[in-house]
C-alpha cells in the first residue's frame, strides 16, 4: 500500500512537472532576454512610476510573458532592478501568472471555461485591489532599502546593449547578446532548481496521500455558506504555501482540491497563491530581504483570499460554478502526444542551448547570483575593430 502511493505520489509530481515545464524555461529565457537588451534607463521611463499607464504596460507585459510563478518572480526582480516602481512590479507578477493564455487553456481543460474566465477576470481585479493596499501603506524606506539588497543580491546593473544604435534585431543576432542572455537564465535557475523539485514532490505527495474525508472536514463542510467561503478563501492559500508548486504546475493540485470539496472561491485562492508559496516567499527574501518579503506577503495574501471571495460571490450569482471532474487523478497520470509535448521538447532543446552556452562562457558569480561580473556586451565590444 505504501510502495503504491509513493508511486503514485511520484506520478502525480511527474505529471505536473510535466505540464509547467516549457512556461519554466520560456519565463527564465524571457527574464534573462530583458536583464540584457533592457536598460535601466528604458525600463524607468517605461515603468518608473506607479500610475494607471505604467500599471497597463506591466500587466500587458505580463500577459505575453510567463506563466510559472518562479520564472515570473525572476522577471519582476528584473523589472524592479531595472527601475521600474513596486506597483508595476507586483502587476507584473499577478498578471503574468493569472492572465497568460496557456495558463488558460490548462484550466479550461482540466476544469471547464469558468475557471479560465475567472482565474483572467480575477487576474485583473487582483491587480486593482493590491494597487490599492500598496498605494494606502506604501513603505518608501522600505522600497529604498529593497532595491539596494537586489543589486546586492543579484549583482549591480551592468548596462545593456541597447544604448550602442543597433536594431532590436541586430542586438539579438550578436553573440554577446546570446551569451549573455544564457549566463542570466543560467543564475536563475541555479538559485531556484531545488525549490522547484521540492514543490512538485510535496504538491505529489498532498494529492496522493491526503484522504477525501480529510480534505471535507478542512473545507468546513456543513458550515453556513458564508463561512465556508470565508473560510476556503483564507485556507486555498494556506494549502498553496504548504504544497510549493507553481503556476500551471498548481492546476493538477487545484483539480484534485476541487473533487475533494473545496469551494470555488477556495480553488481561485489556492490558483491565485501560488505567488506566496515558502519557497518563493525565500526567494523574495534573498531578493529584496527578509522585511520587504513580509510586506508582500501581507498584501499578497490579503489580496487573494478578498478577490478569490469577490469571484465566488459573483460566480454564484450567475449560477456559473461547474461540476467537478471525480476521474481527475487518473487523467493527470495519463501520458499524451499533445501541445505540452511539443512545447516541451522545443523549449526543451531552447534550454540545452543556453545551458551549452553558458558552459562555454560561464559567468563569474558567487552563491545566489552576487557576483563580480564583466558583462559580454561589454568585454567583446572591446575585441570589435573601430
Amino acid at each position: 500500500m505504501l510502495v503504491a502511493k509513493l508511486g503514485e505520489a511520484l506520478l502525480l509530481a511527474l505529471g505536473m512537472a510535466w505540464q509547467v515545464g516549457w512556461s519554466l524555461v520560456l519565463g527564465f529565457a524571457f527574464s534573462g532576454a530583458v536583464q540584457a537588451l533592457v536598460s535601466k534607463q528604458r525600463m524607468q521611463n517605461l515603468l518608473g512610476r506607479a500610475g494607471v499607464r505604467e500599471i497597463a504596460i506591466a500587466t500587458g507585459f505580463g500577459a505575453a510573458s510567463s506563466s510559472c510563478s518562479y520564472a515570473a518572480a525572476a522577471m519582476s526582480k528584473t523589472l524592479f532592478k531595472k527601475g521600474a516602481a513596486l506597483v508595476p512590479s507586483l502587476a507584473f507578477l499577478f498578471s503574468s501568472t493569472n492572465l497568460v493564455i496557456e495558463l488558460g487553456i490548462v484550466l479550461w481543460l482540466l476544469m471547464g471555461w469558468q475557471f479560465t474566465a475567472a482565474e483572467w477576470i480575477g487576474g485583473l481585479i487582483l491587480i486593482a485591489v493590491m494597487t490599492v493596499l500598496v498605494k494606502l501603506t506604501y513603505p518608501k524606506a522600505l522600497v529604498d532599502e529593497a532595491r539596494r539588497h537586489v543589486d546586492e543580491a543579484t549583482g549591480h546593473d551592468h548596462g545593456s546593449m541597447e544604448g550602442e544604435g543597433a536594431s532590436l534585431a541586430e542586438r539579438l543576432r550578436s553573440p554577446e547578446t546570446r551569451i549573455a542572455i544564457a549566463q542570466n537564465f543560467s543564475m536563475d535557475v541555479s538559485m531556484l532548481w531545488k525549490d522547484l523539485l521540492g514543490g512538485f514532490l510535496i504538491a505529489g505527495a498532498l494529492a496522493a496521500f491526503v484522504p477525501d474525508g480529510a480534505w471535507t472536514r478542512l473545507f468546513l463542510h456543513g458550515a453556513p455558506p458564508a463561512v465556508q467561503t470565508v473560510g476556503n478563501a483564507i485556507i486555498g492559500p494556506v494549502i498553496a504555501i504548504l504544497s510549493f508548486v507553481c503556476s500551471i504546475g498548481n492546476v493538477p493540485l487545484a483539480a484534485v482540491l476541487w473533487t475533494s470539496g473545496i469551494s470555488f472561491g477556495g480553488v481561485l485562492a489556492f490558483l491565485y497563491a501560488d505567488l506566496i508559496v515558502l519557497p518563493l516567499l525565500d526567494v523574495y527574501r534573498r531578493y529584496y530581504g527578509l522585511r520587504m518579503a513580509l510586506y508582500i506577503f501581507a498584501i499578497f495574501f490579503t489580496t487573494m483570499a478578498f478577490s478569490a471571495i469577490v469571484m465566488d460571490g459573483a460566480f454564484s450569482a450567475l449560477h456559473l460554478v461547474p461540476k467537478p471532474n471525480p476521474n481527475i487523478r487518473h487523467d493527470l497520470t495519463m501520458f499524451a502526444f499533445n501541445y505540452t509535448f511539443w512545447l516541451n521538447l522545443a523549449f526543451g532543446a531552447l534550454a540545452v542551448y543556453l545551458w551549452l552556452l553558458d558552459r562555454a562562457h560561464p559567468m563569474q558569480h558567487g552563491c545566489h547570483g552576487a557576483h563580480e561580473m564583466t558583462a559580454p556586451s561589454s568585454r567583446l565590444m572591446k575585441n570589435r575593430p573601430s
